[in-house]
């Protein structure tokens, strides 16, 4: 061995540089120092050898319950903002239609008041006729019996009035009958009256103005209401005569279409529809187009009442002296 080489075993020994002197030995009972001293010496650490597979992973373990949720306060409320600016009022709309309510149901009768007692037959005078008996009272008069609302008023279709014709040239003046002679300076007898004149000619009689243009309905206006009975989808021989009147009516303002306005009984729907089709097939037979009367909600649904049909008036689109709003 040369005195240069270090020796790694005897770092610990030799700190300040490598020596050759020879080991020394020290004898105790059990062993020996330098048997010691090597095994206490450790040589340095070895390079790290490259990492082993990666082992199975373990089973995944219970999701643990979740934690409970504090919510906190409430925040202090922010100050109001500013109230913004006054929008621009809108235009006032048009003024609704008017609408008669319907004909209100006859109030029941009152019932009868009782019989008042009948008063006592005097007792039979002797063989000349006595007094007759006092009367009895009269009975208390029944309880009068409440009287029924009025039906509406049905809208009434009116044109305007035609034109009046020219004023007819005045006759021709009668010739002035001769004045009576002069009498003399004494008051005479007053003289007997001229002859009237022969009356004129009769004027020419003025040409009839021109027919005004046909009034316009512009919305929808209740005008007659049928009524059916219970269960019933049959016209009555009163509500025939109501059907003849509305077609005449309409005949006579043919710009005037019909709406029939039925309440549907969402129970009885069927029902419903057969007493609209009722009024409708006799409005066209008694003459009005089929094109001019139309099915559908025309009126106001809160006056809507089972059994009837609601029959309105409205100026068809396309006629009159203006048109449908």
């Amino acid at each position: 061995m040369k005195p240069t080489m270090c020796l790694p075993v005897l770092a610990l020994l030799a700190a300040a540089g490598c020596s050759s002197e020879p080991t020394r030995t020290v004898t105790t009972d059990t062993q020996t120092s330098t048997a010691a001293a090597l095994t206490s010496l450790m040589g340095p650490t070895g390079f790290t050898g490259p990492a082993g597979p990666a082992g199975p992973a373990g089973p995944v373990g219970a999701t643990g319950a979740p934690g409970y949720v504090m919510a906190g306060p409430a925040g202090a409320a922010g100050p109001a903002g500013p109230t913004g600016a006054q929008g621009p009022i809108g235009l006032t709309g048009a003024a609704g239609a008017v609408m008669a309510g319907a004909r209100g149901a006859t109030g029941a009768a009152g019932p009868a008041g009782m019989q008042g007692a009948i008063g006592q037959t005097g007792a039979q005078g002797a063989s000349m006729a006595g007094p007759a008996g006092p009367a009895g009272p009269a009975g208390p008069v029944g309880a009068q019996g409440v009287i029924g609302q009025t039906g509406s008023q049905g809208s009434t279709l009116v044109g305007p009035t035609g034109f009046a014709g020219n004023q007819g040239a005045s006759g021709v003046q009668g010739v002035s009958g001769q004045t009576g002679a002069q009498g003399y300076t004494m008051p005479g007898s007053v003289g007997g009256a001229g002859i009237s004149g022969p009356a004129g000619a009769q004027g020419v009689v003025g040409s009839t103005g021109a027919q005004g243009p046909a009034g316009i309905v512009d919305r929808w206006t209740s005008y007659r209401v049928i009524t059916f009975d219970y269960a019933r989808s049959e016209l009555s021989p009163s509500d025939k005569a109501t059907i003849s009147e509305i077609a005449t009516y309409q005949a006579n303002n043919p710009s005037l279409q019909v709406g029939l306005d039925g309440y549907r009984d969402p129970n009885n729907a069927k029902l419903s529809d057969r007493r609209v089709g009722a009024v409708r097939n006799a409005l066209i037979a008694a003459g009005v187009p089929s094109n001019m009367v139309q099915i559908g909600a025309f009126g106001d649904q809160q006056f809507s009442r089972d059994q009837r049909v609601e029959v309105l008036l409205s100026t068809a689109a396309g006629t009159g002296n203006q048109s449908m709003r």
